[in-house]
């Protein structure tokens, strides 16, 4: 197929809007439903994703994606017995590219409501039983067993969209767009992220585990395809906080650094053991945790609402609960797509457990970054390589 005709582009009032190649097919299958616009922008940078990460790691990679950035990214290592109850799934039902979905999906799930989905890996009938259950547009892939397409193809009334991508397309060198009439042409960003990129360590501190190098490498190729300004925080072998689009540094790190605080705190007992009713939807749940977690306590829940979501009474988390186990989260990875003007980003991550850092470097106050590093026993890589995508 040469050309697919679009529903409607971003927007329903933008009625004309088609996908074409110039030469030759377009590099997927549409399987089931109908993709959208911005479903396609999604399915386009989130194969790419994912390939890179299941080539750097060796392991089946995952993706959700909601407007063209990351809402997670992982690859499929075991749940701890934690992330079990979290996330609500057993490591024993799930196969390594499940539990690559259910890292993604789960580490920023308000954000991920609604996501396209991008594997590595040939959808196999324990993963599509895991996205038959989330509300999701559609999905990627390079093949599904047969069992699993079936069952994909039965989500959302039979109109969920499922492409199947081609996995020996080759992109040309170079991409162009239009924006108000003027064609923009640049070459493509295929620079390898591999661990040869993490060679120069800056600070005092030298020791970087492979674990560690590991997250650096899935927070700078998660990165590679977040809008611009982006930082990304990781752990385990998943993103756990996404940081895109924003103007200033500091503000993508807070805004990274939050999400990550809000999928450790998800982890705490008393968030484990919220006494929800058992026919309670897992959408229900994922907005009452929220509420729970970022809003004051008078005035989180009415008396209609705890009678709706929960079985009994229940204790919120103080101010020193939260402190104290904040405290325990450690040895946190962070990827920056540009350096860091200010130590003050430093000490930000530093709060949410970060302790290696991977960012291009190339700041005029670049020595005060890494000073600041090392007061708090961090330890830098500079990779000399911004990783801007817009």
């Amino acid at each position: 197929m040469k050309e697919l005709t679009l529903k409607y582009g971003c927007n329903p009032n933008q009625k004309k809007s088609k996908v074409f190649m110039e030469d030759g097919e377009l590099p997927f299958k549409v399987l089931n439903g109908r993709p959208g616009y911005i479903n396609l922008l999604d399915a386009m940078n989130s194969i790419q994703l994912v390939t890179e990460l299941k080539e750097a790691t060796g392991m089946a990679a995952a993706a959700s994606f909601k407007h063209v950035s990351p809402a997670g990214a992982a690859i499929g290592r075991a749940l701890s017995p934690e992330l079990e109850l979290a996330y609500g799934r057993k490591n024993s039902e799930l196969s390594e590219l499940a539990r690559a979905y259910v890292r993604a999906r789960g580490a920023d799930r308000m954000s991920s409501f609604g996501d396209f989905i991008a594997l590595s890996d040939k959808c196999d009938l324990s993963t599509a039983k895991i996205i038959k259950n989330e509300v999701s547009d559609g999905i990627i892939a390079p093949g599904y067993d047969e069992d699993a397409l079936e069952l994909l193809k039965s989500k959302r009334k039979g109109g969920y969209t499922v492409l199947e991508f081609c996995t020996d397309y080759a992109p040309k060198k170079f991409e162009r767009r239009d924006v108000f009439g003027v064609c923009f042409e640049q070459e493509r960003n295929e620079i390898k992220i591999d661990i040869g990129l993490l060679d120069n360590i800056v600070t005092d501190r030298k020791d970087l585990s492979i674990d560690a190098a590991i997250d650096l490498l899935i927070s700078l190729i998660t990165l590679k395809y977040t809008q611009s300004n982006s930082v990304c925080y990781a752990l385990d072998g998943q993103a756990i906080g996404v940081g895109a689009g924003q103007q200033s540094r500091i503000h993508c790190t807070r805004l990274a650094g939050n999400k990550a605080d809000i999928w450790w705190l998800r982890q705490h007992p008393k968030v484990l053991a919220l006494p929800f009713r058992e026919e309670l939807g897992r959408p229900d749940r994922d907005n009452a945790i929220d509420i729970y977690l970022t809003e004051r306590p008078e005035d989180t829940f009415s008396a209609t609402d705890k009678d709706r979501l929960f079985t009994q009474s229940f204790e919120f988390l103080s101010d020193s609960e939260r402190r104290e186990w904040m405290l325990k989260l450690k040895g946190v990875s962070l990827g920056s797509d540009a350096f860091f003007p200010f130590y003050d980003n430093i000490e930000r991550a530093y709060r949410s457990g970060v302790r290696y850092i991977a960012q291009p470097g190339g700041s005029i106050r670049d020595e005060e970054v890494i000073k600041k590093a090392n007061e708090l026993g961090m330890l830098i890589v500079f990779t000399g390589s911004r990783l801007f995508h817009h």
